[in-house]
């Protein structure tokens, strides 16, 4: 194999490597909050998150209000997803079924604020973890937005 070649997947495997741990970095100090996938049953819709804690405290309770958008852009509902307890430094799933909601017209989810969130620090701390450190993301094609 040429040494040009050689040195170039060297340097790819390395930094392939590096991946996991910085992915692993950039969650840190974060509330991360990922729609994995909606499922369709027997005329609901079935919302998988998943959710990691990235800071050092455990959250003792967080709910949240979410506004669903249809994919015209209209709002269908205002609801309220409770994540329940998230341990520090852990990554969980929650599942939400919304009745009466056919989830291929889902177009966008608005994570409109918490409506509570505990922690085991300062109350200040609460709304900087379901705040400002929310990091919102969709891994299908409904767009989640906060």
């Amino acid at each position: 194999m040429p040494r040009s070649l050689t040195s170039l997947l060297a340097v790819t495997t390395i930094a392939l490597l590096a991946l996991p741990a910085q992915a692993q970095e950039d969650a840190s100090d974060k509330l991360t909050i990922e729609l994995n996938s909606v499922e369709a049953q027997d005329g609901n819709c079935r919302m998988s998150f998943v959710v990691l804690n990235g800071f050092d405290s455990d959250l003792k309770s967080a709910v949240f209000e979410a506004v669903l958008f249809d994919k015209a852009g209209a709002v269908d509902r205002m609801t309220l997803f409770d994540f329940g307890s998230l341990p520090a430094t852990r990554t969980r799933v929650r599942q939400f079924v919304v009745p009466q909601l056919a989830c291929d017209s889902l177009g966008q989810v608005l994570f409109n604020g918490a409506q509570t969130c505990e922690t085991d620090t300062e109350a200040s701390t609460a709304q900087d973890v379901c705040g400002k450190a929310l990091n919102l993301r969709s891994r299908i094609d409904v767009e989640v937005i906060g």
